[in-house]
């Protein structure tokens, strides 16, 4: 090798093991499908998240990570990083938590002796439906939980709900997911206080609007924009979405609605090919979609599958960040795992 070509290879050495670098967290729930993809594709991940502990207003922890997750983990060397949550997203519960210090130091502890206990790699925060009023609060939580995590050896990070701007928006629901599900989290302190953020760009539509994408490349760009104003690329985890949606009528008692509800990709193939329904590419959203009719009503169907996976594998590389957190394992299409790369 000349010393030209090796001065090139050692130029080039360091913005290839960059590329290699990309940090593939997948969350798991305690379903069977969910330990079987992590048992097919334990090659292609790299932090397992299950969601399994809950804190109560007094700050205790419960919960259990499934032994064979655990086991797998460890042989594997893949890092464990359980996520604790308000139970059912219960606001009046967390607010009574942050309005307790006592109770917060209770939490800490708790999370620390799962830590120890589990050898775990950390833990993720996934705090939701709080009060825009409650900022603050929450955030001081999160620093003081680094903290204490931080001084016994273990990382943290928190699972974000991402919005495009700080302005609530134009009508009555964007006010009211403003105010109870996006406003509270200070994106630059969160992701100062631990290593990094968890944006779970997904859920853009849901049961709550109008059908439309899951995770639509324009509004995710829009997040990603207005979040990364404060986060460097290297802090943020981008959320990715292994689930489909559907909507259709629905009728309980006396009320009557459109509905909807998340599925898998094996569900959501299935229901399109019993009404013969015909898929649809939408280019600037990167995502399939259906239509058909069912005794003269429309009903939708969004599908994320390996083509609309790979438009925003291909966004996360061209935007360099961390990694990538995907909600979650046993919902994907089985072609995924083709497009996911290092």
């Amino acid at each position: 090798m000349t010393r030209a070509m090796r001065f090139l290879f050692l130029i080039l050495l360091p913005l290839t093991l960059t590329a290699q670098k990309l940090e593939r967290l997948f969350y798991v729930v305690d379903r069977e499908d969910c330990y079987q993809s992590f048992q097919r594709n334990i090659g292609s991940i790299d932090i397992i998240a299950p969601q399994v502990f809950d804190v109560d207003r007094s700050g205790i922890v419960s919960g259990s990570v499934d032994k064979r997750i655990l086991d797998l983990a460890r042989k594997h060397n893949i890092r464990v990083m359980p996520l604790v949550m308000n139970s059912g997203f219960d606001q009046p519960t967390f607010h009574a938590l942050l309005m307790d210090t006592v109770a917060q130091d209770r939490a800490i502890q708790g999370m620390l002796m799962e830590c120890r206990t589990l050898k775990l790699y950390g833990i993720q925060f996934d705090f939701e439906n709080i009060h825009v009023t409650d900022k603050d609060l929450f955030t001081a939580f999160y620093r003081r939980t680094a903290k204490a995590l931080h001084a016994a050896g273990y990382a943290i990070s928190v699972a974000v709900v991402p919005r495009i701007s700080d302005d609530p928006g134009p009508t009555s629901y964007h006010k009211w997911i403003y105010e109870y599900w996006r406003g509270v989290y200070d994106y630059r302190a969160l992701a100062e206080a631990g290593e990094f953020i968890s944006l779970m760009t997904y859920d853009q539509h849901t049961y709550r609007t109008p059908p439309g994408p899951v995770a639509g490349l324009t509004w995710m760009d829009q997040v990603v924009r207005f979040v990364m104003k404060d986060v460097p690329a290297e802090k943020i985890s981008l959320g990715l979405p292994f689930y489909s949606y559907y909507w259709y009528p629905y009728a309980k008692g006396d009320e009557t609605h459109v509905w909807g509800r998340g599925l898998d990709y094996i569900e959501a193939k299935g229901i399109a090919d019993r009404f013969g329904a015909s898929w649809r590419w939408d280019e600037t959203e990167g995502v399939y979609y259906t239509w058909f009719n069912n005794e003269s009503l429309n009903e939708f169907i969004f599908l994320e599958d390996a083509r609309s996976f790979g438009v925003k594998m291909d966004y996360v590389k061209k935007h360099q960040f961390r990694g990538i957190s995907v909600w979650r394992l046993g919902h994907e299409d089985p072609e995924v795992w083709k497009k996911m790369g290092r």
